[in-house]
């Protein structure tokens, strides 16, 4: 090992923080989206009609969604679960609703029954964990959340 004054040199440097689907620059202004239509404007994305002069791209929910690599993962066990399984389904939908008409990035990808539970994959940590405390808060159970990749992803189960 050596050491020198400007300390060690053996370690790896390790970046602050990497999100493929985070774009390092700003897009130029309008820049739309050409899946989804969502319009990059004042640093965000938005809903809104823009001018025809505006650039085209693929939005980072979007690439998500075309490449299967989500950012939440959510699963739902339970007999109670499996009974009122519509019910819950449609509390969820509506907070997709709610939650992306603010913020176009955030949205469900899948939703994938597997027998024994449900499978949903969002493209955002927030929608995902707004959807589990949603049905926390509506339906009780065992509910638990965990991060992984420095906050970039999101797992949470909910049963009951």
């Amino acid at each position: 090992m050596e050491k020198s004054q400007y300390g060690r040199r053996d370690r790896l440097v390790q970046e602050k923080s990497h999100d493929t689907y985070r774009a390092g620059k700003k897009w130029p202004e309008p820049t739309m989206c050409t899946d989804c239509r969502a319009v990059y404007t004042d640093g965000r994305w938005t809903w809104y009609d823009p001018p025809s002069s505006a650039n085209m791209v693929l939005c980072p929910a979007c690439q998500r969604i075309s490449q299967g690599y989500p950012a939440g993962y959510l699963e739902f066990k339970g007999a109670f679960f499996q009974k009122k399984r519509e019910e819950v389904l449609n509390l969820i939908r509506n907070e997709e609703k709610q939650e992306k008409n603010d913020h176009p990035l955030e949205r469900v990808m899948n939703i994938t029954d597997k027998g024994s539970h449900t499978e949903i994959t969002t493209t955002g940590v927030h929608i995902a964990r707004r959807i589990g405390e949603a049905v926390s808060r509506a339906y009780k159970g065992e509910y638990s959340l965990s991060y992984g990749d420095g906050e970039k992803t999101i797992r949470v189960l909910w049963e009951r």
